[in-house]
C-alpha cells in the first residue's frame, strides 16, 4: 500500500494502539564551535594534542578550520543520555583548552583577516591530506570566512519495531525499499515545512562587521556599535541565507527526493558537472593543488542541504555508495543554529520537538515533489530566514496557490504535533512532549519568545555581537570548569585521545600508494576520505 494513501490520523491511530513502536529512536548530535582567545578573537593555535587526533577521534574532531571544533555524540536511545554525552565532551574540551573558550554563536567572531583562518590539518596520510585539500578547495570557492560558520546537526533513526508496524500492510516492496521510500517522504515533508525550525530556533539575526566587507551586500542591514554589528530586525537565521553557509552554484542542480535512485543520480551528476566558475581556479598552480577538481561538487560532502539521507559507511566507502548498497538508515537534520542559551548549543526542548517534527514528517502523506514545489519551498525558507518574525508574513505550501500566514501554518502543523505528543507521552510516560508543544505553539503568536528575538534583544541592548558572544563564552567556561562527568570519565577521554593519535599513526604507516595515485583511485571509485 502506498504511504501517500494513508493519512496522518490513520498512522497515528495505529501507533496509539502500539505505542512501544515509538521506542528505540536513535539520536546523535554533532555540534560545531570555534575556539577563541580570552579577548574574543579567533584562535590561531593548532588543534590541542590533548584532544587527540582530529582524523580518528571518535567524539572530537574539526570541520573546515583548525580552530573549528566538532563534537560528535555516540548513537543513543535516550534524550537525556544524548545531551549528557554532549555535556561531558564540552566539559573535557573546556578543561583542555588552556585559557581558550568556545564561541557560542553560529555566525563567527571577529576575524580581522581571512588569512588568519588556518585550514584543518589531519596529518601526512593520503586520507588526511585529501581532507585538507578538500577544505583548501572550499576556501578558494567560497572564501574562508564562509566556512567558519557553526551549526548543530541532529541525526535520527526509527526502530525496527516502528518499521515493522509501518510496513505491515505492504506487499510489493522489500523491507529496505519501503524504509528508504518512507525516509525520502520524510525528507520531502521536511523541505515543505522545515521552515518551522529556523523560525523557532534560528539564532543568527546579526553579524559581526568583519563578516561583511562588501558594502553592496551590507546595504540592507541596520548597524549598531562602534565595531559594527549588522542585523536585520526580523531575521531568524542568516546562517541559512545567502549570507551564510550556502552555495548558489548548487541552485541549478535540482537534486530530487522522489526516490533514492533519483537522489543518488542528482548527487553523482553534481560531482561530474563541470563548473566554469571553479574551472577558473584550476586544480593546481605553482604551489601545488588548489582543489580536488573543478566540478560543482568536489565530493558529495560539499552538498549544502538542510537535511540528508544517510547510512553508516564501511571502510573505504563513499556515502552515496553506502546508500545504494543498503538504503537509507537514518536522516541528518542540518538546519539548526547553535543555541546561545544552552552551554552545549542545543537543549532538551529542541530535541523533544525534533523528535515530534521528524516523526510527523514521516507519518504525514508526502506527495512527489515537482519543480514548482522545489521553488516554492526555497522561497518559503528564504522568507523565514531573512524575515521570519515579520508580522503577517505569508507562505505558500505547494503549487496549488494556497497561502496562509506563517502563524496560521504554524498552528495547523502544531495541531497534528499535539496529537502526536499525546501518543509519544503514552509510549515514554510523563508529559514532556505535550509540555513542549504547549510552550512552542505560543511562539507563533509571540515571536519575541523565539531564540532569534531573544538574542537580538541582547545584542541591541549591548550594542555589540562580540560583547554578547564573549560574555556567554566566559559564562560557559566557568560552568564547565567545575562539576562532574555524568556519562564518560576523564580517564576515558584521555584514553581515547591517546588511542586516536595511535590510530592516525597507523593510517599514515599503512599508505601503500602516493597521493596522486590515491586521488586517481578515489575518483575512480575505489577509495574514500
Amino acid at each position: 500500500m502506498s504511504t501517500a494513501l494513508i493519512s496522518f490520523s490513520q498512522r497515528l491511530a495505529a501507533l496509539s494502539e502500539h505505542p512501544n513502536a515509538l521506542k528505540g529512536l536513535g539520536r546523535g548530535i554533532e555540534r560545531e564551535a570555534l575556539r577563541i582567545t580570552s579577548e574574543g578573537t579567533l584562535s590561531l593555535s593548532a588543534h590541542p594534542p590533548v584532544l587527540g587526533s582530529a582524523l580518528t577521534h571518535k567524539w572530537i574532531t574539526t570541520d573546515f578550520a583548525e580552530s573549528l571544533l566538532e563534537f560528535i555524540t555516540p548513537v543513543s536511545y535516550s534524550v537525556s543520555e544524548t545531551l549528557t554525552q554532549l555535556q561531558d565532551i564540552h566539559r573535557f574540551t573546556y578543561r583542555s583548552l588552556d585559557g581558550e573558550m568556545l564561541w557560542p554563536l553560529s555566525m563567527p567572531c571577529y576575524v580581522g583577516n581571512q588569512d588568519e583562518i588556518n585550514l584543518a590539518q589531519y596529518g601526512t596520510s593520503n586520507v588526511g591530506r585529501m581532507k585538507t585539500l578538500y577544505r583548501k578547495g572550499l576556501k578558494h570557492r567560497y572564501d574562508s570566512i564562509m566556512q567558519v560558520i557553526s551549526g548543530v546537526h541532529f541525526n535520527f533513526s526509527f526502530s525496527q519495531s516502528f518499521w515493522q508496524l509501518w510496513i505491515r500492510d505492504q506487499t510489493t516492496y522489500t523491507t529496505q525499499e519501503y524504509i528508504s521510500d518512507a525516509y525520502l517522504g520524510l525528507i520531502r515533508n521536511y523541505y515543505r515545512f522545515g521552515w518551522i525550525l529556523p523560525y523557532l530556533f534560528g539564532a543568527s539575526p546579526a553579524l559581526c562587521g568583519s563578516f561583511i566587507k562588501n558594502t553592496e551586500r551590507a546595504m540592507n542591514f541596520e548597524t549598531i556599535g562602534k565595531e559594527g554589528t549588522y542585523y536585520l530586525p526580523y531575521a531568524t537565521s542568516l546562517r541559512l541565507s545567502d549570507f551564510g553557509y550556502t552555495n548558489s552554484t548548487q541552485g541549478v542542480l535540482k537534486i530530487g527526493f522522489d526516490n533514492l535512485a533519483q537522489y543518488l543520480e542528482g548527487v553523482r551528476d553534481a560531482m561530474r558537472t563541470p563548473s566554469v566558475e571553479f574551472a577558473d581556479i584550476g586544480v593546481k598552480d605553482a604551489s601545488g593543488y588548489c582543489q580536488l577538481n573543478t566540478n560543482v561538487l568536489q565530493i558529495e560532502n560539499e552538498l549544502y542541504a538542510p537535511i540528508r539521507p544517510k547510512r553508516v559507511t564501511k571502510s573505504g566507502e563513499k556515502p552515496s555508495d553506502a546508500l545504494e548498497r543498503g538504503g537509507v538508515e537514518y536522516i541528518e537534520v542540518r538546519s539548526l543554529d547553535v543555541n546561545p542559551f544552552s552551554p552545549i548549543g542545543i537543549d532538551e526542548t529542541q530535541v523533544y520537538f525534533l523528535d515530534l517534527f521528524v516523526i510527523w514528517c514521516v507519518l504525514s502523506p508526502s506527495e512527489l515533489m515537482a519543480d514548482c514545489e522545489l521553488r516554492c519551498w526555497r522561497e518559503n525558507w528564504d522568507k523565514v530566514v531573512m524575515g521570519g518574525r515579520k508580522p503577517n508574513l505569508t507562505l505558500q505550501i505547494g503549487c496549488n496557490g494556497e497561502q496562509l500566514t506563517q502563524t496560521e501554518w504554524g498552528h495547523r502543523v502544531f495541531a497534528d504535533l499535539t496529537d502526536l505528543s499525546v501518543v509519544m507521552d503514552k509510549a515514554y510516560g510523563g508529559d514532556k512532549y505535550q509540555s513542549v508543544c504547549r510552550d512552542l505553539v505560543t511562539w507563533f503568536d509571540y515571536p519575541e519568545k523565539t531564540l532569534s528575538a531573544r538574542l537580538l534583544k541582547k545584542i541591541i541592548s549591548q550594542e555589540s555581537i562580540s560583547k554578547v558572544g564573549l560574555g556567554i563564552a566566559a559564562d560557559n567556561a566557568a560552568l564547565f570548569s567545575k562539576g562532574d562527568y555524568l556519562k564518560f570519565t576523564e580517564a576515558q577521554f584521555r584514553k581515547e585521545s591517546e588511542a586516536s593519535l595511535q590510530r592516525q599513526r597507523n593510517v599514515e604507516q599503512s599508505d601503500g600508494v602516493n597521493f596522486e595515485q590515491y586521488l586517481a583511485e578515489y575518483f575512480g571509485g575505489s577509495l574514500s576520505p
